[in-house]
């Protein structure tokens, strides 16, 4: 946090910012202040709850699947959360304009979190019977309705004028540059309480992992659980989206390189999911910020670059496993 706090066009340290907050430093100049309370410090903590929501949902994920290359993504929490952000990039000014004007700034992130949960809950229709969610079906239906929404995404996005089209791709390559203290009001609640289910579910996923019948007979709640964590994970990521953008493989490199460190209790893995989540995202954040100053490149782009090839070697050590 401090080094991402540090980072950047104004000179004020890291250590310089922490004696400001603590009450002991006077160098700071206006312009200082203005860079780092207004625009610094509403992005950093954007940053933690993006990075904590998409980390823990990553690790919920593949608890819940039981397959260590399941990703928030594959519900389709993320497609539809798109496609509600792009509809209102697309249409903000003609069919959405009542919307835009009622909302303002929230509009975008609104619509992209409508999106996610309107996803969530077709998903559900669909996946559900007599009472029992199949986790199969979830997977595939999930899989089917991304595809659905990146189809009129693209429909979307082939009738976008040129400024909507530069709009679209710098939000799809994911950024937390739009961060406001109005946005964190809005998405921190709803990111706090979907994190704050995973130390109940925790217990329940690491019996899960024996199957579902083994679960069943330990007295875990599998229905239950199934609900809870889809749930959690959909409304964290539809938010984390909302304001971010698409930022792709956090959720699956944090977890894989907490269970090489320190194993796959999950009592552990999520907490320390929120953390590591957090930093990388705030370290790949300063990167961004700096690698093409004073220009920014997305953080999408980043974490892409970092996050894939750990994906292909880890779809390299398990291609025994998945038979692929």
């Amino acid at each position: 946090m401090l080094l991402n706090l540090g980072s950047g066009a104004s000179d004020a340290s890291g250590l310089v910012v922490l004696r400001d907050l603590l009450g002991g430093a006077d160098t700071f100049t206006l312009r200082d202040r203005v860079i780092i309370y207004d625009i610094r410090l509403p992005r950093l903590l954007l940053g933690v709850l993006v990075g904590a929501a998409l980390a823990v949902s990553g690790a919920v994920m593949q608890g819940l699947f039981r397959n260590p290359l399941a990703d928030p993504g594959l519900v389709g929490v993320s497609a539809g959360a798109s496609l509600g952000a792009v509809s209102m990039i697309v249409l903000g000014q003609t069919l959405l304009t009542p919307l835009n004007d009622a909302l303002g700034s929230l509009a975008l992130p609104m619509m992209a979190f409508v999106g996610g949960l309107i996803t969530t809950f077709i998903l559900y229709q669909i996946a559900t019977r007599h009472g029992r969610t199949s986790v199969a079906t979830m997977l595939l239906a999930g899989i089917a309705l991304a595809a659905l929404a990146m189809a009129v995404t693209g429909i979307l996005i082939f009738i976008a004028d040129d400024r909507q089209l530069r709009d679209l791709t710098f939000w799809q390559l994911g950024s937390l540059a739009g961060a406001t203290w109005s946005k964190i009001y809005a998405v921190a609640p709803i990111i706090i309480s979907a994190l704050a289910v995973s130390p109940f579910i925790a217990r329940g996923l690491n019996a899960l992992a024996l199957g579902e019948p083994t679960a069943h007979h330990m007295g875990v709640p599998v229905q239950r659980l199934k609900y809870a964590a889809i749930l959690s994970v959909s409304a964290a990521v539809g938010a984390a989206v909302a304001v971010s953008g698409g930022i792709g493989f956090v959720g699956i490199v944090v977890a894989h390189m907490l269970r090489l460190a320190i194993g796959p209790d999950n009592r552990y893995l999520l907490p320390a999911s929120a953390l590591l989540g957090a930093s990388l995202l705030l370290l790949a954040d300063a990167v961004s910020r700096t690698i093409v100053a004073p220009a920014e490149l997305p953080i999408g782009i980043v974490t892409a670059l970092a996050g894939a090839p750990f994906f292909l070697w880890i779809l390299l050590r398990k291609r025994g496993v998945l038979d692929l």
